[in-house]
């Protein structure tokens, strides 16, 4: 059969091309450490890495919000704790404003529990980073407003917030509430802390109704109204506290429980993507060698036509 004088030629061009995009894909595997370049590589292996990619930047969208949570919560605790120690001094007060103090040590209790009201409204508008913590999902705005009296004192407490807390996954179809209500009138839903109409707790109106019969020199009221409404406002923010404290529980195992899955998808993706070194090496001195061997083939193979051609 009669070959054409330019088959040679073809051929040792095809070879050679083949021979270079093996070599360059040998290199890339020993350079990256990765085998999978493009899916045709193996497109099963590609498959299964794309779907461990996905679950990995699911994975680490938890942390973030596992993070972002932890936060917050810290920010929480510290307000309640602020505030218990608020209760804890108005009831402290309400012990003693007893038929035994006078009128002017009565009206400076009152005066000491005007200043604890302005401090509770400080704490009910704590921020952490942008955003006001007890608001509900109005985080952008103070969700407590002071009216002063004419007095200049504090008349009312308004809450311009809502009850709607936002919530964030932690991991695939759990979630935890970002922040505790600041205030429920809604009756369902998560606890209100400075105010719950299930509960009965109001803390702005109690220190309020507190502050005006210790001015008054009402301690009948102090005993028969106020200590109970102010002890049951502290057993509220304590259940909140409590609350909080269970979050950051579930936090804390949430945050271990990624961290492993983070170690596994790293594993995993490895095994499915990862070059075998010693075998990537093996194949591209192999590769590199028939290179060569079919470069110094074509170069003799093409001299002696070329010879017998000019003959």
């Amino acid at each position: 059969m009669r070959v054409p004088t330019n088959a040679l030629p073809n051929s040792l061009v095809v070879q050679l091309r083949q021979l270079t995009e093996k070599q360059n894909r040998l290199q890339t595997q020993a350079a990256t450490g990765q085998r999978l370049q493009w899916a045709d590589d193996d497109p099963a292996a590609m498959e299964r890495a794309l779907g461990l990619q996905t679950v990995r930047r699911a994975n680490d969208q938890y942390t973030k919000n596992i993070d972002f949570l932890k936060e917050r919560t810290t920010a929480s605790v510290s307000s309640i704790r602020s505030l218990n120690k608020i209760l804890d001094r108005a009831n402290e007060l309400a012990v003693l404003a007893d038929g035994t103090k006078s009128p002017a040590q009565l009206r400076d209790y009152a005066g000491e529990v005007d200043q604890l009201i302005r401090q509770a409204v400080q704490t009910g508008n704590v921020k952490h980073r942008s955003d006001y913590i007890f608001g509900g999902t109005k985080s952008d705005r103070p969700p407590f407003v002071v009216t002063e009296n004419a007095d200049g004192k504090v008349g009312k407490v308004d809450f311009n917030g809502n009850s709607d807390v936002p919530e964030l996954e932690i991991a695939e179809g759990s979630k935890i509430p970002m922040q505790i209500s600041g205030v429920n009138a809604s009756g369902t839903g998560s606890s209100g802390l400075f105010s719950d109409s299930r509960a009965g707790t109001d803390v702005f109106a109690h220190l309020i109704a507190f502050r005006d019969h210790l001015a008054a020199g009402d301690v009948g009221a102090v005993a028969s109204t106020d200590r109970p409404g102010l002890v049951q406002d502290e057993d509220n923010v304590l259940y909140g506290l409590a609350s909080v404290g269970a979050s950051q529980a579930r936090l804390e195992s949430a945050s271990s429980a990624v961290r492993n899955r983070s170690s596994e998808l790293r594993q995993s993706l490895t095994e499915a993507t990862g070059a075998d070194m010693a075998q990537t090496l093996v194949q591209l001195s192999a590769t590199q060698t028939a290179y060569r061997a079919a470069l110094q083939s074509g170069a003799n193979l093409l001299g002696v036509s070329l010879m017998d051609y000019l003959r």
